[in-house]
């Protein structure tokens, strides 16, 4: 499994939308709806060039198929751990582009964007 920090998720955006054209790369945010009420990273979507999905945890094994399995997908959560769940979760089912985002928000927040709110 490839851990990219929050600093690289914009070079892997670019680097996948032209190694794989008309894929458009998605991160995929599988914390709960009050979390991404708290804190999101919806601002940096359009500057990165990635489709930002929420898709809880909980409701993957029930809607994983919504997305494409060709498609670049960088999970997100809080911290990393249940990111990292998905990640394996969707390569066990075909994904082939699949990528973790370590350190979640947290570190979007600490290491990329400050903006972001810590909870």
């Amino acid at each position: 499994m490839i851990q990219l920090q929050a600093s690289q998720v914009s070079d892997w955006a670019r680097k996948a939308s032209q190694e794989f054209p008309g894929a458009k790369p998605i991160v995929l945010d599988v914390r709960e709806a009050w979390e991404v009420q708290t804190a999101s990273i919806v601002d940096d979507v359009a500057a990165n060039g990635f489709q930002l999905i929420h898709m809880p945890m909980r409701t993957v094994p029930a809607r994983y198929l919504e997305l494409e399995r060709e498609q670049p997908v960088a999970c997100l959560c809080h911290h990393g751990a249940r990111s990292m769940q998905v990640a394996f979760f969707l390569e066990n089912n075909g994904f082939t582009r699949v990528v973790n985002i370590q350190g979640g928000i947290h570190a979007w927040a600490t290491e990329h964007d400050p903006r972001v709110p810590l909870y």
